[in-house]
């Protein structure tokens, strides 16, 4: 929610949840070939603090289902690629700081609005 608020508020507008695409991409930019996915740190296996824990009962269970998770997240991608869609992951501890957080969006996204800075 706080990614999909800090878009609109920046004057993004997207669609939810496209189902037709690979993976079901959390937010959707049809106009620009643009996904993005909000991941857990623990269940997309992350590399930060959150990412690293695994629970201490039923060990074996959680690495294997986070190892599973990691390799979906791969394939998923691979096709978005193939059908010419561009992604970006935002890693739920990377919510934490707004504005990096939105200097990432509009690095990846580009100007809200109107055209892209590399079209002409």
């Amino acid at each position: 929610m706080k990614v999909r608020s800090l878009l609109h508020r920046s004057g993004f507008r997207f669609r939810l949840h496209r189902k037709d695409l690979p993976g079901t991409p959390d937010i959707v930019f049809p106009s620009r070939k643009k996904v993005i996915f909000v991941h857990g740190c623990f269940w997309h296996g992350h590399d930060c603090k959150a990412g690293r824990k695994i629970p201490k009962s039923n060990t074996e269970y959680w690495a294997d289902k986070i190892s599973r998770n990691v390799v979906r997240d791969a394939e998923q991608s691979y096709s978005l690629t193939e059908k010419g869609w561009d992604r970006l992951i935002v890693w739920e501890c990377e919510t934490k700081d707004e504005k990096q957080m939105k200097e990432k969006l509009i690095r990846f996204l580009g100007p809200p609005g109107g055209r892209r800075k590399d079209e002409k």
